[in-house]
């Protein structure tokens, strides 16, 4: 059977994709993946999966309804010489876009994924842009279009799926929520956190990029208040500072002043994870989130926000607690639980191991992925 990934990411590929790919293609299917975004070195290392790779311009975020139609026309094209079996485009422009085009093509099957909903379907605090509803509301119809054209849509978690079907109305044929993409346990060695004693600090970890919807700013205000109570706590913040972020200036002034440390890029994150006790990430929406994923691996208590994406890696008081959103302050009790409770930084981190045991290792998620694509 020949089977088509279309993204946009050529990293995503092998980053994420590859236990899956190497399974199809240990079933002697021919896979070919579909990029936007590559550099040669990735293409070669796609190549080395045994997967061949096909290029295509697109703009990833953008909504230029001309340049959209130029890559729906060129995947096409692509798709015309191939002929799949299959073709299994994910992240919501390939989704939208890659649907149309294997729809024209007369492929048999299209199987989407959507790894959460993104920005536009995301609640902010102070209410959403005009240029944000209006991109929302583009999204929706086009999603109205493509959707029913799949033989089946895989969503994260059940808010999305509640979302797109009852919200919106989308008629979807058959819609799975996968859960999480997994991870490859190995690469996420379990390590019991060590509880420190009342003179060593707690250290807790945001793994995330620097934009606000991730919730770094409610990582850095919850820090400056446990700070104020208990001085020598460590957090460190681990991601890709924002180009367009406004408050660039304020995270150097914030490692200048010790309420942050911002290691920069690091080659092994299971080793940073290891370094620290507790794991925060109080993100506004996610799909199922990849870095709490990789936490919990590696047995780290986790505090996360309420929210669709969020909730389904937290079970609250037992690895960790579910907060509200856009609340610092209630982030920083919790921060300060785990100081003054400190045999929960070992309790509750052993019970994130035992969760992402049983939902998050790729072996298991990818049998339920390889039932979905029948493959």
């Amino acid at each position: 059977m020949k089977i088509v990934f279309i993204t946009t990411v050529a990293s995503s590929i092998y980053g994420f994709r590859a236990p899956i790919i190497k399974k199809l293609i240990g079933k002697n299917h021919q896979v070919y993946a579909f990029v936007s975004e590559f550099s040669d070195n990735e293409l070669d290392t796609i190549r080395e999966m045994g997967v061949t790779p096909v290029t295509y311009r697109s703009n990833r975020s953008g909504l230029n309804p001309f340049s959209d139609i130029k890559s729906t026309f060129l995947i096409f094209k692509e798709l015309k010489k191939i002929s799949p079996d299959l073709v299994f485009p994910y992240f919501a422009k390939p989704v939208i876009f890659g649907t149309f085009a294997a729809k024209l093509a007369g492929v048999p099957r299209i199987v989407g994924m959507l790894e959460g909903l993104g920005f536009a379907f995301t609640p902010q605090p102070e209410g959403i842009p005009l240029k944000t509803k209006i991109i929302k509301g583009i999204l929706i119809a086009l999603y109205h279009i493509a959707l029913p054209m799949l033989e089946s849509l895989i969503v994260l978690n059940p808010d999305d799926k509640d979302e797109l079907t009852d919200k919106y109305g989308i008629k979807i044929k058959n819609i799975h929520i996968l859960g999480g993409i997994g991870l490859d346990l190995r690469q996420y060695p379990y390590s019991e956190a060590d509880i420190p004693d009342e003179k060593e600090p707690v250290k807790f970890l945001f793994i995330g990029r620097f934009l606000k919807e991730k919730g770094i700013d409610d990582f850095i205000r919850a820090a400056e208040q446990v700070k104020d109570k208990y001085p020598d706590t460590v957090f460190t913040a681990l991601g890709a500072i924002d180009k367009s972020r406004a408050g660039g200036g304020d995270l150097e002034r914030l490692a200048a002043r010790d309420i942050i440390r911002f290691p920069g890029f690091v080659n092994n994150v299971s080793e940073v994870i290891k370094e620290h006790h507790i794991f925060v990430l109080p993100s506004y929406r996610e799909g199922v989130p990849r870095s709490t994923q990789e936490a919990m691996a590696v047995g780290r208590a986790v505090i996360t926000t309420d929210v669709p994406g969020c909730r389904e890696t937290v079970a609250d008081k037992v690895n960790g607690f579910l907060i509200e959103p856009w609340n610092p302050r209630i982030l920083a009790e919790k921060m300060i639980y785990f100081i003054e409770n400190r045999e929960a930084i070992r309790l509750m981190g052993n019970a994130s191991y035992a969760i992402a045991k049983d939902k998050f290792d790729a072996e298991k998620v990818d049998l339920k992925l390889l039932d979905i694509l029948k493959a």
